[in-house]
């Protein structure tokens, strides 16, 4: 029997079989939160099409489409064939671009993820229905086959939650397979309906991913796709409380310019447990980043000082490869183009140091780094690691401690990295000129991709006022600031944006920039009184 939906066309229903028109009234509701203009719309489960229809005439009034997905019983019986002859004219009566797809949901939908990677268009669907089947099982891989395919922002609508059929707690009941689906990914979507609704409807709040690819898509010519293969980036970061913030500024901006998937390692150097939350919250709500906190319970850092926790947490970082970042740094670059580079063969990569580029007396003179930034293969590393423990030992007293133990370790072992990946010295001594200096490309820290804020956290008075050496050379949230420095307020700005919001205008930093001036002052004091004496 025909029957009529929207207007005078004479669509072709079966008016015992209307499972939809109930849920008009909430869909006209939702359709406004879709944004596109011309949205994408996918159907699982679509029998005669009056959902599609429906879909069609309202969210694709002004342009967009629908991919409709439903097996006809694969062609094979008359009401099969009846039910796709119906399907058909009925989207065609719309006059709106629509695909119908005769197969079971799972290959279907293997077809439509293999199109959207080759596509050249934007990938993805912006309205997805799921409405395939009421059993468990089929209903959690629909959802998580259609997830990859819908787009961030898009409204995803589970049929049937509150089926009546059969018991809530059975696979053959489609909430079972819902609720595992909503739990798998919680904290990537927002619930819409009512608890009471007959429907799940959710908004998707995280970003497509299709999460493989096809032979073609995975040559050498069009790149690789490191989360299809799921190739992220491991960071780690040593800090203590004093760094804390600082460790927050540098994992937000990593974050910020670097897409895909990151696993932050931080070696806990006496972190409080709200210093840990407040690090985990100055993190963007994304999934694909991760926080490990590595406790470091023995080694040369516990007697010798917390920089040398760079050397201790080698033996204990769960992975092959990693990038090391000084937490007084802020990241303005993506951080997979450094992460990419091939080191050939060496056991790392650093940038030369710029205060030092041949290195300081307290070593052999030759090519220097700097080991604020250090991408280290850790399986070459851990083979000589018991030498380099013996070397850290034996140079314990040296002025530059692990910086100048790594560079006798791995001394004609690290390929050089240009400067824009650890620009030091900005607005202090790299204007200053000296032969070493000058075979350096200076020119690569005119916009630097990752900034280093050399110096001590609090500096003496004598380093403050000497004439000779101006600006002097500070972190940004010790109690001289870093004045000159040209990244300085950008550090800030990062700040504003973690769990430290605020801190900068706070009683509380006042009060630790008086404390930090009084000690400055006194050891100043100190000094003098103790040189006069031996005058």
């Amino acid at each position: 029997m025909d029957t009529h939906i929207g207007d005078t066309s004479p669509y072709r229903f079966t008016e015992t079989q209307d499972w939809f028109s109930s849920n008009e009234y909430t869909w006209e509701k939702l359709f406004p939160l879709v944004l596109s203009p011309t949205p994408r719309a996918l159907e699982i489960g679509s029998w005669e099409g009056r959902s599609a229809v429906f879909t069609l005439n309202r969210l694709c009034a002004h342009g967009g489409e629908i991919v409709c997905i439903d097996h006809f019983d694969l062609m094979n019986t008359d009401a099969g064939r009846e039910r796709y002859t119906k399907i058909h004219y009925n989207l065609t009566l719309t006059g709106k671009p629509f695909r119908i797809l005769d197969e079971f949901s799972v290959p279907g939908l293997m077809t439509l993820l293999q199109e959207e990677i080759v596509s050249v268009a934007e990938p993805g669907f912006d309205w997805v229905y799921i409405d395939g089947s009421h059993e468990a099982d089929d209903t959690f891989l629909d959802g998580e086959l259609a997830w990859r395919l819908s787009r961030k922002g898009a409204i995803l609508v589970f049929d049937d939650y509150h089926w009546d059929k059969e018991p809530v707690e059975s696979i053959h009941h489609p909430k079972r397979g819902i609720d595992a689906f909503l739990q798998l990914h919680s904290g990537e979507y927002e619930i819409l309906s009512s608890p009471s609704q007959y429907q799940m409807v959710i908004r998707k709040t995280s970003a497509m991913r299709i999460g493989f690819l096809v032979k073609e898509e995975s040559t050498p010519k069009k790149g690789l796709n490191h989360d299809a293969f799921g190739y992220g980036i491991h960071i780690a970061i040593t800090a203590d409380s004093a760094y804390a913030k600082a460790a927050a500024v540098a994992m937000r901006s990593s974050v910020i310019h670097t897409p895909g998937r990151i696993t932050f390692y931080v070696a806990d150097l006496g972190l409080s447990e709200q210093e840990k939350n407040l690090l985990r919250n100055s993190l963007p709500e994304d999934h694909d980043v991760t926080v490990v906190f590595i406790s470091l319970t023995d080694g040369i850092h516990t007697h010798a000082g917390q920089t040398w926790a760079k050397i201790d947490m080698i033996p204990a970082l769960p992975i092959e490869r990693v990038l090391y970042l000084d937490a007084d740094i802020l990241v303005r670059g993506n951080l997979r183009e450094l992460w990419d580079i091939d080191l050939q063969g060496k056991h790392l990569a650093a940038a030369p140091d710029v205060g030092y580029p041949m290195g300081p007396d307290s070593v052999s003179k030759s090519p220097y780094f700097n080991a604020g930034v250090l991408l280290i293969d850790l399986t070459q590393t851990r083979l000589s690691f018991p030498e380099l423990c013996r070397l850290a030992s034996d140079m314990q007293r040296t002025k530059y401690l692990d910086q100048d133990v790594l560079n006798t370790h791995f001394c004609g072992k690290w390929l050089p990295l240009s400067l824009e990946w650890n620009a030091q010295g900005l607005g202090t001594y790299v204007k200053y000129h000296t032969p070493e200096r000058d075979t350096l490309t200076l020119s690569d820290m005119n916009d630097p991709k990752i900034v280093h804020f050399t110096g001590p956290l609090n500096p003496d008075l004598v380093d403050v006022l000497n004439p000779h050496v101006q600006p002097f050379t500070a972190k940004p949230w010790g109690y001289a600031g870093a004045p000159g420095h040209p990244y300085a307020e950008e550090w800030w700005q990062v700040l504003e944006e973690t769990g430290w919001k605020g801190w900068k205008s706070s009683t509380e930093f006042e009060e630790y920039r008086i404390e930090e001036r009084k000690k400055a002052l006194e050891k100043a004091v100190k000094d003098f009184e103790q040189w006069a004496t031996n005058v």
